[in-house]
């Protein structure tokens, strides 16, 4: 089963919490602190691997959830970090959120590691909170929450030339006899029904041949299979336009599909086309293709996939304009997809007022919050100090809060005091 496009969420470790412990020993005078740090959480991490050619793996794995760190323990001792937890996805793989208004990243090499989702940063014991105003703290933090998101993981096959045309007019035949794919051939419509790559050897050179399944009209607007597959030909560098010289009319059929082609996306025109006009052995044939020579002003390679005929020029015409076709490093991003960028803007709380208590929210605050031991008082003095220092009271005040009203902050209620 081929899977290009799928749905999951992604979840990263949470950090171990450090730990508050005081060494006691005998003869050991002011022993002082000794609780360790905890262990990060780990990643969620995607891994290119050539061989694989769908997403049918991420079917099964709707949520992926990485390992958390350790816990920091006494004498000092932190804990360990966790794992990362790899997933092994087909090259052309692009990551977005499940909006797809953030592009988070693409795989295009083999090896290449993309982080999808990270862990928390392990909570530091009391040994690292120890300052000169207070020697031994009693309160350690919590570990920072991973990453928890739902992204939507998309497949565009990468392939140096893809062959376009219409159903049943040998594109699988082509790739089957000049590459190591083995596609599924029949006489009927559609017996293409997922994306074949092969890679194909011509003397000490090589390309990678995608057969994609075959378009017809108005495939842009969901006719057929084509709007389904028509995503796939975007990092193709060159298009090999297969036509079928037995068909009616060879010279419509290639207007029909450069027309599907520009109403997907118009920069698609500007890729080399290879023009192969296939099925010469079979009859009444020449005709057709003297016509289609005085229609189409592009050079035609004319070949017979099934006998094989002429295929080794169609080849060597290939690698000839791969050298003169640059790579495509990038696709062109949507105007409304922009590339993931952490921007440190955002303002660090926020106050609504719900039914007389001040709700407090915002990513900075939950992050303190969370770090934040409430069984512990000394914990939550130092959680004080620290959205007073964030300009919280002052906030509250200009908010119209006074004393003993309630103040919500994720859950928790507190009183205000004057």
């Amino acid at each position: 089963m081929f899977v290009d496009e799928i749905v999951i969420e992604v979840y990263g470790g949470r950090g171990g919490n450090g730990m508050a412990s005081y060494r006691r020993e005998k003869y050991v005078e002011h022993g002082g602190p000794w609780g360790g740090n905890g262990g990060h959480g780990g990643n969620v991490v995607f891994v290119g691997e050539e061989g694989k050619s769908t997403l049918l793996e991420l079917r099964y794995r709707r949520h992926i959830k990485a390992k958390p760190g350790v816990n920091g323990m006494s004498k000092g001792m932190h804990g360990a970090s966790a794992e990362h937890t790899y997933v092994r996805v087909p090259l052309g793989t692009i990551v977005y959120t499940e909006d797809k208004s953030i592009k988070i990243g693409e795989i295009l090499h083999h090896d290449q590691e993309l982080i999808v989702a990270h862990g928390g940063k392990g909570g530091r014991g009391n040994i690292a909170m120890a300052t000169s105003r207070n020697p031994a703290p009693d309160y350690a933090e919590n570990g920072d929450l991973g990453q928890d998101l739902k992204i939507l993981v998309e497949l565009k096959v990468l392939a140096d030339v893809g062959l376009i045309g219409y159903p049943s007019v040998g594109k699988s035949t082509l790739i089957s006899v000049v590459s190591n794919a083995r596609p599924k051939i029949a006489e009927y419509p559609f017996t293409t029904l997922q994306p074949n790559l092969g890679m194909v050897q011509v003397g000490d050179e090589s390309f990678v041949l995608a057969d994609l399944p075959g378009l017809i009209e108005n495939a842009h607007q969901g006719m057929g299979l084509g709007i389904r597959f028509l995503k796939h030909i975007e990092r193709c560098r060159v298009f090999l336009h297969v036509l079928d010289l037995t068909r009616e009319d060879p010279y419509d059929d290639y207007i029909k599909i450069n027309h599907e082609l520009e109403m997907y996306n118009d920069t698609l025109l500007e890729r080399p086309q290879i023009i192969v006009a296939n099925k010469i052995d079979m009859p009444d044939t020449e005709e057709k293709l003297k016509k289609l020579q005085t229609q189409i002003k592009l050079p035609i390679m004319v070949i017979s996939a099934q006998q094989q005929k002429d295929v080794d020029k169609l080849l060597y015409k290939i690698i000839e304009t791969l050298h003169q076709s640059p790579k495509i490093v990038e696709e062109k991003n949507n105007d409304l997809i922009r590339n993931y960028i952490f921007k440190d803007d955002e303002p660090a709380f926020e106050i609504n007022l719900v039914d007389n208590i001040f709700e407090l929210s915002g990513d900075k605050l939950k992050l303190i919050f969370d770090r934040t031991d409430f069984t512990k008082d000394e914990g939550v003095k130092r959680f004080a100090r620290q959205i007073r220092s964030m300009g919280v009271d002052e906030a509250l005040r200009e908010k119209g809060a006074k004393n003993n009203d309630i103040i919500r902050i994720f859950g928790f209620e507190f009183e205000f005091i004057e």
